[in-house]
């Protein structure tokens, strides 16, 4: 079960239980007919705002949108004629670690009594909680595109909603090998993270670049480029998940989704494990 806190300061309110982790057919259809209002972040040194602004203006269709402060938001996440894109504050409680990490949310207004109870279409992971704006808005077009992408999929393929419903697109894997692999090296763990080691592991196309060449993909929807979307602590903890996502630079689709909890064995990177796995 998640435990989730809209962010909206640098201090984060009370994190409290959330009941609803499947969407039904109905919430999905409901959706539809819904306005999505983008909850802006009340910290007044946010880059977020703007940069989800021009996201949502490129890239978002499925529903009329609007952008609204968060003041406005608690008033509003009581209407059914509305539903919301946030970021929250997840933790999980499982791990039993009290490890804080940002998604990006979709979820339905309602007379629900506060927002842990308000339907989740959709939750993607976007960074570790303490992790700058900066590390990860370069990212956010591709991951709203897949999330719009995602609610069109689940919307006329209700029989692969789960709990774990991210796993349906490691189908996708073998269309790794196909494309060239974007890898940052901070990103990947030690006994992976020059190109000799990696081509040991991984004998197919792979590129070792920055943020930069990440972001002109996204930005020009490069056709045969994935890239390594990793979530992680980066070295502010060493107890917490690692997601590890691969996207498609054009398509927005996941090839690859998994995590692993952080130990002395499995770092807070791409593992030489994952290499193997979508190398076959």
């Amino acid at each position: 079960m998640k435990r989730i806190t809209l962010i909206f300061t640098l201090v984060l309110t009370c994190i409290v239980l959330y009941s609803q982790d499947v969407p039904t057919p109905s919430d999905l259809d409901h959706f539809l007919e819904t306005k999505t209002l983008v909850v802006k972040d009340n910290n007044p040194l946010n880059t977020f705002d703007s940069e989800i602004q021009k996201v949502m203006e490129q890239e978002w269709d499925i529903t009329e949108w609007e952008m609204i402060p968060y003041d406005e938001f608690e008033e509003k996440r009581t209407d059914a004629g509305y539903s919301f894109l946030f970021l929250t504050t997840v933790t999980f409680e499982k791990d039993k670690l009290e490890a804080k990490y940002k998604f990006l949310n979709v979820s339905l207004g309602g007379d629900y009594p506060n927002l842990n109870l308000m339907p989740d279409l959709v939750s993607v992971p976007v960074a570790y909680a303490s992790v700058e704006d900066e590390s990860y808005n370069y990212k956010l077009g591709i991951l709203v595109r897949f999330i719009q992408n995602h609610l069109r999929n689940i919307l006329e393929n209700p029989e692969i909603i789960s709990a774990n419903v991210f796993k349906h697109y490691n189908d996708n894997m073998k269309g790794v090998k196909t494309k060239t692999l974007y890898l940052l090296p901070e990103e990947m763990a030690k006994d992976v993270n020059s190109s000799a080691r990696i081509q040991k592991i991984y004998p197919h196309p792979f590129k070792l670049v920055e943020k930069d060449e990440i972001r002109e993909a996204i930005t020009n929807h490069t056709e045969d480029v994935v890239f390594l979307h990793k979530v992680g602590p980066e070295g502010t903890r060493l107890n917490a998940r690692c997601y590890k996502i691969l996207i498609g630079a054009s398509d927005a689709s996941f090839y690859y989704f998994n995590y692993h909890m952080i130990n002395d064995k499995k770092p807070d990177g791409f593992l030489s494990k994952d290499l193997k796995k979508i190398s076959k």
